[in-house]
């Protein structure tokens, strides 16, 4: 009795284990979209046959081949695990199809995923330009970087960049949107210059010293000063460090572009501040000031500013004083602004030289204190010329001698 009822369990166990066979076998049959491991067990110059672990193995067609990159269709060998796509389960031939390059491209896809959640930096190539922005190419995918996303490529007015000089461009970018659905992907080049100037500045300022000299290029104009970058972050000059004179707006010592050495000032590791100085590299012209200038003197200079009660001027080295109102034409004058402008330049004489205080004083009316007095001098003139011209009352000359006759001598 005790045979039948082990052999009864022995079909039951061997039927169990068939089941749970075909559940597993079901389990691993391939569908559609769906991405597996597969090894590639032949290649041939129509297609590559793969291993997927099924009783049925993978087909790669050729048209799939020549999609993909050469350099990556030549890495291709015999026993190489590849990843790939599900394309038709079951074709009319029974075959599986199968695609390495739609394969690869998920991969891509989410990896693009997980760089949109950790923010990562990476690099992209443009391979072309439209209206709304550039074209762009990661791994095996193509995305977009929309013009307002763009930093180091223009997309408007005159400074538009000419689609053969952009494309093949490296650009460091995050993504911003992955919708793998409708094939979007969307990078920005601003988003990932802010992180990749936040870890320059703090290399910066962990390299800089202070009273160190650098070279930068001016990235930036505004009233308070300029910005200058000094290899991925930017210093800034206040306006009063620019030059040794009065500087009424940086944009008048200074172009965007133009690539200058600077003096780092200070530096705030605090709050990631970098100061720098211009003018620092500059010589003070007030040093010489009295070997090289005198009261009197004539010289030219510029007009930095304009004001109710005169006009400030730089000569060429920088020295600035004030030519007062008083002192501007033949001294008469009630305002300024209509006898002269910021950027004039102007032939005047040192009035008065303090060094010692750096001060210094212009005017235009010298010597014509001198003028007038001369001129009251002229004008008295022409009496004292009729006077001396007038006769006078003086003893007649005595004759000659010989005109004397003899009658008359004594």
């Amino acid at each position: 009795m005790s045979l039948p009822m082990s052999g009864s369990l022995e079909d039951q166990q061997s039927e169990f284990e068939r089941l749970l066979e075909e559940s597993l076998q079901s389990a691993r049959l391939p569908r559609r979209g769906e991405i597996r491991k597969a090894v590639i067990l032949q290649i041939d110059s129509r297609e590559i046959i793969v291993d997927l672990g099924t009783k049925q193995d993978g087909i790669v067609p050729a048209q799939d081949l020549e999609r993909l990159d050469p350099d990556v269709r030549a890495s291709l060998k015999v026993g190489a695990e590849v990843p790939v796509y599900i394309l038709n389960p079951r074709e009319q031939d029974e075959n599986l199809v199968v695609s390495i390059n739609m394969g690869l491209q998920q991969y891509d896809w989410e990896r693009a995923r997980e760089l949109l959640k950790s923010e990562e930096v990476v690099e992209v190539t443009v391979t072309g330009q439209n209206r709304g922005g550039i074209l762009v190419r990661w791994n095996r995918l193509e995305g977009f970087i929309p013009s307002s996303h763009l930093v180091s490529v223009s997309m408007s007015g005159e400074r538009r960049e000419a689609s053969g000089d952009i494309v093949g461009k490296q650009l460091g970018v995050k993504v911003i949107e992955v919708d793998q659905d409708r094939r979007r992907l969307i990078f920005s080049e601003r988003e990932a210059q802010k992180e990749w100037r936040a870890h320059q500045k703090a290399r910066l300022l962990a390299e800089l010293k202070e009273g160190a000299v650098v070279r930068g290029r001016v990235t930036g104009l505004r009233d308070f000063g300029a910005f200058v970058d000094l290899g991925g972050a930017d210093g800034l000059i206040h306006v009063s460090e620019l030059a040794w004179h009065r500087v009424d707006h940086p944009r008048d010592v200074l172009k965007i572009g133009e690539e200058i050495e600077v003096y780092v000032l200070n530096l705030d590791r605090d709050s990631n501040r970098i100061a720098l100085s211009r003018k620092r590299l500059l010589s003070d012209p007030w040093e010489s000031a009295d070997k090289r200038y005198h009261e009197g003197q004539l010289v030219e200079g510029m007009v930095t500013n304009v004001v109710d009660f005169g006009a400030f001027i730089a000569l060429d080295d920088g020295l600035e004083g004030l030519l007062h109102l008083s002192e501007m034409g033949d001294g008469s004058l009630k305002e300024p602004y209509s006898y002269v402008k910021k950027g004039d330049r102007l032939s005047l004489r040192i009035s008065h030289l303090e060094p010692e205080k750096r001060r210094v004083g212009f005017t235009q009316r010298w010597g014509t204190d001198a003028a007038a007095e001369g001129a009251a001098a002229g004008a008295a003139s022409p009496a004292a010329d009729a006077e001396a011209a007038a006769p006078t009352a003086e003893a007649e000359p005595e004759p000659p001698a010989e005109a004397v006759g003899p009658d008359e001598s004594i």
